[in-house]
């Protein structure tokens, strides 16, 4: 009777560990730059912050108290960042606020995506349809983006679902685009004329082969859509078209205070610099996953 050697069966393994403490060391290596650990740290607590809201508000966002309205911000006070012209927490408020940027943000960045990737794969693959399909994404794209959304939540009407769906709708060509030139550059490299050669069909060769090579720049143009859409939502609500009044969302808060802006400057200011410090800190994390992602980049962390 044959025995099992006692290292068989190991090699794999062995080569499964070693990938995993390469990625661990790669990780680890770009962390260790600060603007890569800042712009990390500073978006996870947003998400945390948003995700926790109802934990660590100290009150309910949408509570009115007339006799504490225009309070200024105080660290001894009930109110940390103050309140606004109805006596509401600004603090409670910035925190349901974040819950909201992050929910349009994480929706546009995943609708997009998934949508972008086969209309960019179906028209970077396909030789006779994809110039068609591509002038009409280039059609969609000339159109600038706040207006495009506009007429959509027009027509959809104003909430945050409607919202979503038309800040989707106008980033999709972004992601299209990424992926159709990601699957150009390709779609004629050998290992993608070896698998059609050993009879892949099409859909079988774009997802198995051309997919897992254009994940890394959608990756990092989902940091940008994100930012992107945080804005978009905040510019659409300051506009009257976005979220109803009433929500507490940082584009919200922008509006009913751009009134108070002499007597009560802190109602405009904290959702302001929210937005702008989340915004910098998704580009910066942006920048820093497009060297994580990139073999020649990758070999400089």
């Amino acid at each position: 009777m044959s025995e099992t050697p006692p290292n068989a069966g190991t090699g794999a393994d062995d080569a499964g560990g070693a990938r995993a403490a390469t990625a661990r060391g790669i990780g680890a290596s770009w962390l260790r730059k600060p603007a890569n650990a800042i712009g990390f740290g500073l978006f996870a607590l947003v998400v945390a912050a948003g995700l926790l809201a109802p934990l660590i508000a100290p009150y309910d966002p949408g509570f009115i108290a007339i006799r504490d309205r225009l309070e200024p911000p105080s660290l001894t006070g009930g109110h940390l960042l103050g309140t606004d012209h109805l006596g509401r927490d600004i603090f409670s408020r910035m925190l349901y606020g974040a819950r909201v940027s992050v929910i349009v943000g994480a929706s546009v960045v995943v609708l997009s995506s998934l949508i972008g990737i086969a209309i960019g794969l179906f028209g970077g693959y396909s030789r006779r349809f994809g110039n068609f399909l591509m002038r009409i994404i280039d059609g969609v794209m000339a159109f600038p983006e706040i207006v495009f959304a506009l007429a959509l939540i027009a027509a959809l009407g104003s909430s945050l679902t409607n919202v979503i769906i038309a800040l989707t709708f106008v980033y999709v060509p972004r992601v299209a685009r990424v992926v159709h030139a990601c699957t150009l550059a390709l779609r004629n490299q050998e290992f993608v004329l070896a698998a059609e050669a050993l009879g892949g069909g099409t859909l079988r060769v774009a997802v198995r082969h051309i997919l897992p090579n254009t994940l890394g720049p959608v990756v990092v143009q989902g940091t940008f859509i994100f930012a992107y859409a945080v804005i978009s939502e905040a510019s659409l609500t300051f506009l009257g078209v976005g979220l109803p009044p009433g929500t507490a969302s940082w584009g919200v808060i922008l509006a009913e205070g751009r009134n108070y802006l002499l007597d009560a400057p802190w109602i405009t200011t904290f959702p302001g610099l929210a937005i702008f410090l989340l915004v910098l800190n998704l580009n910066i994390l942006g920048d820093g996953l497009r060297d994580l992602l990139d073999p020649r980049s990758r070999k400089l962390l």
